[in-house]
């Protein structure tokens, strides 16, 4: 974790020099659902898989992610406006571990960024570094797993700038994905 930035297992905070502070919490389905579902259900969100759900659909869905374990969503804010949905799981309690040897220490993640308020460059990078800094502010972390579907270009080409090395084409329900993996960067340790 950076020496700007505050966190606990669920909440991060981090002053992002040039950029603003961005801030991570767990998403309130009952809150959240209305911003979730007219992100979701966006045409650029289509990788997303919920583009024909319902707004009652989208709440069940996080308030079901909410009950579990194993697996967490998260709304990510820059300067107070969200920005982003970033999810965290087990592999090893998700389709995802069936299709790779899953080593003590994986995370997977998902990663929605919100429509842009304004187009700015730079910005997506900045705020997955964030979002990466946040996922390995838990020291038993050590590899961050990630499944985009294999069309998803913009994606695969954001996880290559950013240090993730392509694995396997897995097939998951609903996609045929690409496996992406980062290890967790020795400064964080």
């Amino acid at each position: 974790m950076s020496a700007d930035a505050t966190a606990d297992r669920h909440h991060y905070r981090r002053d992002v020099t040039g950029f603003g502070v961005v801030t991570i919490r767990p998403v309130r389905p009952d809150e959240d659902a209305d911003l979730l579902h007219g992100w979701v259900t966006q045409e650029r969100a289509r990788f997303w898989g919920m583009r024909e759900a319902s707004r009652e659909r989208v709440h069940e869905i996080y308030a079901y992610l909410d009950s579990l374990a194993t697996h967490h969503a998260y709304l990510v804010h820059r300067d107070g406006v969200p920005a982003a949905l970033a999810q965290t799981y087990q592999p090893e309690a998700d389709p995802v571990g069936e299709c790779y040897d899953v080593r003590l220490g994986d995370v997977g993640v998902h990663l929605l960024i919100g429509p842009p308020v304004r187009v700015e460059r730079g910005f997506t990078g900045a705020l997955f570094g964030a979002i990466l800094d946040f996922v390995f502010t838990d020291p038993g972390r050590l590899r961050i797993v990630m499944e985009p579907d294999a069309r998803n270009d913009k994606v695969l080409d954001r996880l290559r700038r950013t240090g993730f090395r392509a694995g396997p084409l897995i097939d998951l329900p609903g996609k045929r994905a690409r496996l992406h993996f980062l290890d967790r960067p020795a400064a964080a340790d």
